[in-house]
């Protein structure tokens, strides 16, 4: 199979571009700049905004599938750039999948699309889209789910994939954030409520996109549908962090702040930063105090029973093979 991975020098499409070529499928990449660990695999690489339909149609071409990691994440920016790639870029990829006669897509979505800023436990693809959201990365993520299940048809099958706080060797975004923030004395627990959180390991992730791949066609169970995916293990949230912490030789967190404060000092952030016009992400928003104070996790037998994913590494694992990789570092 020749597939193109959007995003493949990111840690997410790094990973699903190393179990393509393992299996020997041709694969090809597009993103913002060239990625040495692309070339180190035989990856063919594309260079390009999502935003321009022509780099993206050069680079699927003579494609089978695409497999769309690309995104703008975080919790802070400007509307219009999440709106630009998250949104503008999606609407692409599906143009060209359908004037290419590309018959698959997998999308990697993600489970904040339906976080309604309260207590997410065990629910299933079956909870709906909350009315609003407190940034434009979930809302931006939403519009181009739907965008792309609303898509499929006898022409190209899509699926939606809502992989969970991924992390592992390799992580270039949440485990060096949580072990930067510890070192420098700025990270506190929300609140002093137990909750508990779902994460994936990358292995997992990554293994989840190509099972979902393999199994996709218009006739198929998983297509036009969303899944979340996680390591169907959910933690205590402040317990994993601390974990992490400790694979990084870091000191755990002890201290706390109240969620009433947490959420009070977000706003203030986020409205000190508009005004000034500050592009740097604020140590704290609305959006964070809430994931960080709430629990979610998901019901993943869906995944299970649709195209056969089963978690492979343990959170356990993950963090051996995590401490083993810093130590490394």
């Amino acid at each position: 199979m020749k597939v193109l991975v959007t995003g493949g020098g990111g840690f997410l499409g790094s990973a699903i571009c190393s179990m393509l070529v393992s299996r020997g499928d041709n694969v090809q990449s597009i993103s913002r700049k060239p990625y040495a660990k692309l070339n180190a695999m035989g990856v063919a690489q594309f260079q390009g905004d999502l935003a321009d339909k022509g780099a993206i149609h050069l680079a699927a071409q003579g494609c089978d599938a695409i497999i769309h990691t690309a995104a703008k994440a975080g919790i802070w920016g400007d509307y219009n750039s999440y709106y630009q790639t998250n949104v503008v870029g999606t609407k692409n990829i599906l143009e060209v999948c359908k004037s290419l006669g590309i018959p698959k897509l997998v999308y990697t979505s993600s489970p904040s699309v339906v976080f309604n800023n309260g207590d997410m436990e065990g629910v299933d693809e079956s909870v709906p889209y909350p009315e609003s959201y407190l940034t434009a990365y979930p809302k931006t993520k939403s519009l181009a789910e739907q965008m792309v299940l609303k898509a499929n048809d006898d022409a190209l099958a899509t699926v939606a994939l809502r992989p969970h706080l991924i992390w592992g060797p390799g992580d270039n975004h949440l485990v060096p954030r949580i072990l930067a923030r510890a070192k420098a004395g700025r990270l506190r627990k929300i609140g002093t409520r137990i909750v508990m959180v779902d994460s994936v390991y990358i292995d997992n992730a990554a293994s989840a996109h190509l099972l979902a791949l393999d199994h996709l066609s218009f006739q198929s169970s998983c297509s036009g549908k969303a899944y979340f995916i996680s390591n169907g293990e959910p933690w205590k949230l402040w317990d994993l962090v601390n974990e992490i912490i400790r694979a990084g030789n870091g000191n755990p967190v002890d201290k706390s702040v109240p969620v009433s404060l947490a959420y009070f000092m977000g706003w203030v952030f986020e409205m000190t930063y508009s005004l000034l016009r500050i592009q740097n992400e604020p140590p704290m928003t609305r959006f964070l105090a809430k994931e960080l104070s709430t629990s979610h996790w998901f019901d993943i037998s869906n995944a299970r029973k649709d195209f056969g994913y089963e978690p492979k590494v343990s959170i356990k694992e993950g963090l051996v093979r995590l401490k083993a990789s810093l130590q490394k570092a």
